[in-house]
C-alpha cells in the first residue's frame, strides 16, 4: 500500500510504501536532500531515522547542525564514549556531569585524576567505532526487565529512575552489544558522529562535540575557572544531601521528604547570599564597592537575587538602592534587530546607554534623579515619579543582563564596582549519562513566567528562545568570568515543583507549528520528575519569581 508523505526539504509530496522507514525515504531522495540526515521531524516531532511510517505524514530531515540535530549528535556521542569506557576500563563508572567550557565534563569512578594516556585510549577506541559504522539499536521491553539489564551492567542510576516513574515499558539502546538509555532519538550509526575530541580537564576530562561555528572541527575549550568552582560546590552539596540524580529526587518525594529538601536548598541560597553580602560590605568599608552589578542570562533569577541580596546588605547596616537596566530599554521602534529580524533585546545597544550613564553619574555625584520605568506592553519608557538619591551608607544595586559588560560602566573605576553573576547552574542529573541542561531549566522558568505575567504563549517563548540564546552567547557569557562572585540560582527540587504548571502550558502549543517539537521534548523531559506541591515553597524563594506568590514586589 502506498502512502503520501510531504517532505519540507524538497517541497513536495512523495508516494512511498507503507511500512518503510525514514532512512529508506532519505536514501531514495539523497540527491535532492543535499544533507546527511541524522534525524527527522515527523509531524513536528523529532524521530530517529529507523521510525516506520504507516500513515501520511509531514516530514523534515535534519542534519547535525539544524533543529534537533545537535542534541541527537551529542546523545549519540555520549553513548560512543560509554561504549569506549566499557571496553577500555570494564566495570568503571562513567559520569557525564554537566556542560562547561564548550564541552561536557566527565568523571571516571575510582579515578582521582585521569591520565592523558587513558584519555587517548578512549578517543582511539571511539574513532574505531566511527570507522566500523555500528548501528545504534533501539529496543523496547518491560521496565522490570530493562532495570535488570541496567543493574547487571552497573547502571544503577538508570534503574533507580525507572523504578520511580513506574512506566510499564521502557525504550533503551545497545551499541555494539552494550546497553544504555538516552531520552531522545539517536543517530542511525556511529559513522555520523565523526567530529569530536577528548581533553583533560580538572579531575576528569571534557567530551567536546563539533564546533557550531565550524562543524568540521571539534569545539575548542575555554577557561571557566569560576564557573567550574560554582558547579563543583553544588555537586558536592548534592552528594551530601543524597540527591545527585532525578531518581534520588523522586525517592525523596515518594518518602514524603520533599519539604526537608526544600528547606535545605533554600538555606543554601540564603547562606550563599550572606557570604556575598559580607564580601561586598568588607570592600565597601575599605573604600570601594559603591556599585553592585548583578548580571546573568534570561530567567536566571536576577531580580529576586537582587532583592534578597539587598536584605542581606541591610543586615550589614548598609542602605541598598536598586536600579533595573530593563527600565533603560530604548523605545521598541529603536530596538536593534538580530539576523532573523527579531528584536534583539539581548544587545547592549537595546539600552539607552547615554541616558543610563548620565543618570548614574548624577546619582554618584549625590544628586536626586528620577528613574524611568519601561512599559513592556507599550514598548515605551515612562516616568512615574520614582526618585533615587544616595545617602551616607547607601550602596547602589544595578540589575540587568549587561552588568558585567565593561562598556556599560566604563567610566566607573573598578574599585568602586562589585560584580555578581547569577545563573541556574543545574547540577542535578537525570542519570549518570544524561544531565539536566541549564538552558532547559531557564527555558521552563521563562515559559511559565511569560505565560503568567507577560501574556506570552509557550509557542512564542519557544520561537524566540534561539534568538535569546544567540544574544547570550554574544553579550553575556563572554563576561561571566569577570564576576567577583557567582550565585547559583538553581534549586534541586524546582523541576518537580514546575512540572505540573509547565506541562499544562506546554500542552497549549499546537501540533501544526515547528515549536511543537521543542514543547514535546520538554514535556517528555518533565515526565521523569515526580510532582512536588508548590505550597511547600516559601514566599521568599527565588522560584516564586516565576511561579507567583512571592512576598517581593516585582
Amino acid at each position: 500500500m502506498k502512502i503520501s508523505v510531504y517532505c519540507n526539504n524538497i517541497g513536495r509530496k512523495l508516494q512511498v510504501e507503507a511500512g518503510c522507514s525514514l532512512a529508506d525515504i532519505a536514501a531514495g531522495i539523497s540527491d535532492e536532500l543535499g544533507i546527511d540526515p541524522i534525524c527527522c521531524r515527523v509531524n513536528n516531532k523529532t524521530e530517529a531515522l529507523d521510525f516506520v511510517l504507516y500513515q501520511p505524514k509531514l516530514i523534515e530531515f535534519q542534519d547535525k547542525t539544524t533543529g534537533s540535530g545537535p542534541r541527537v549528535y551529542t546523545r549519540s556521542l555520549c553513548m560512543m564514549l560509554y561504549r569506549a569506557v566499557a571496553a577500555i576500563l570494564p566495570g568503571t563508572q562513567l559520569t557525564i556531569e554537566h556542560s562547561i567550557s564548550h564541552g561536557y565534563y566527565c568523571r571516571l569512578g575510582g579515578f582521582e585524576h585521569v591520565e592523558q594516556s587513558t584519555i587517548d585510549s578512549l578517543a582511539d577506541y571511539m574513532h574505531t567505532l566511527v570507522e566500523r559504522d555500528i548501528p545504534y539499536k533501539r529496543h523496547q521491553d518491560l521496565t522490570a526487565e530493562v532495570c535488570a539489564v541496567f543493574e547487571q551492567h552497573g547502571l544503577m542510576s538508570k534503574a533507580r529512575l525507572l523504578r520511580t516513574i513506574r512506566e510499564l515499558y521502557t525504550t533503551y539502546y545497545t551499541l555494539d552489544g552494550v546497553p544504555d538509555s538516552y531520552y531522545g532519538a539517536l543517530a542511525p550509526s556511529t559513522s555520523h558522529i565523526g567530529v569530536f575530541n577528548l581533553k583533560p580537564y580538572k579531575k576528569g576530562f571534557l567530551l567536546l562535540p563539533f564546533d557550531p561555528t565550524d562543524p568540521s572541527r571539534p569545539a575548542q575549550p575555554i577557561e571557566q575557572e569560576k564557573m567550574y568552582k560554582a558547579f563543583t560546590d553544588y555537586v558536592e552539596f548534592n552528594h551530601i544531601v543524597g540527591v545527585s540524580d532525578v531518581g534520588e529526587l523522586n525517592t525523596y518525594v515518594q518518602h514524603h521528604r520533599a519539604a526537608d529538601l526544600i528547606n535545605i536548598a533554600e538555606a543554601l541560597h540564603e547562606k550563599a547570599l550572606a557570604r556575598i553580602s559580607d564580601d561586598i560590605t568588607a570592600r565597601y568599608r575599605d573604600g570601594g564597592a559603591r556599585i553592585v552589578l548583578i548580571s546573568g542570562p534570561s530567567s536566571s533569577g536576577k531580580t529576586t537575587t537582587t532583592k534578597r541580596l539587598a536584605i542581606q546588605l541591610m543586615t550589614n547596616l548598609l542602605k541598598p538602592q536598586m536600579i533595573s537596566l530593563d527600565d533603560y530599554f530604548v523605545d521598541r521602534d529603536r530596538t536593534p534587530r538580530d539576523n532573523t529580524g527579531d528584536y534583539d533585546y539581548e544587545s547592549l545597544y537595546a539600552l539607552d546607554l547615554a541616558q543610563f550613564n548620565a543618570d548614574l553619574s548624577a546619582i554618584l555625584a549625590g544628586e536626586e534623579v528620577e528613574l524611568p520605568t519601561y512599559n513592556f506592553a507599550t514598548g515605551k519608557r515612562e516616568y512615574r515619579g520614582k526618585r533615587i538619591r544616595l545617602d551616607e551608607g547607601s550602596i547602589l544595586l544595578i540589575e540587568g543582563i549587561h552588568g558585567l559588560n565593561p562598556e556599560l560602566t566604563s567610566h566607573i573605576p573598578d574599585k568602586m564596582k562589585y560584580r555578581v553573576y547569577v545563573s541556574a547552574l543545574t547540577t542535578l542529573s537525570i542519570d549518570d549519562h544524561n544531565w539536566v541542561p541549564t538552558t532547559d531549566n531557564r527555558l521552563l522558568r521563562r515559559i511559565v513566567r511569560d505565560h503568567k505575567y507577560r501574556g506570552t504563549s509557550a509557542e512564542e517563548t519557544i520561537r524566540r528562545w534561539p534568538s535569546v540564546r544567540r544574544g547570550e552567547e554574544k553579550w553575556i557569557f563572554p563576561y561571566q568570568e569577570n564576576a567577583d562572585a557567582m550565585f547559583n540560582s538553581s534549586l534541586l527540587f524546582e523541576l518537580g515543583v514546575m512540572k505540573d504548571e509547565a506541562e499544562t502550558v506546554l500542552r497549549s502549543v499546537p501540533y501544526d507549528v515547528p515549536e511543537y517539537a521543542e514543547a514535546y521534548r520538554l514535556r517528555k523531559f518533565l515526565s521523569y520528575f515526580l510532582p512536588i506541591n508548590s505550597s511547600l515553597i516559601p514566599s521568599t524563594s527565588l522560584l516564586r519569581e516565576f511561579l507567583g506568590g512571592s512576598s517581593f514586589k516585582y
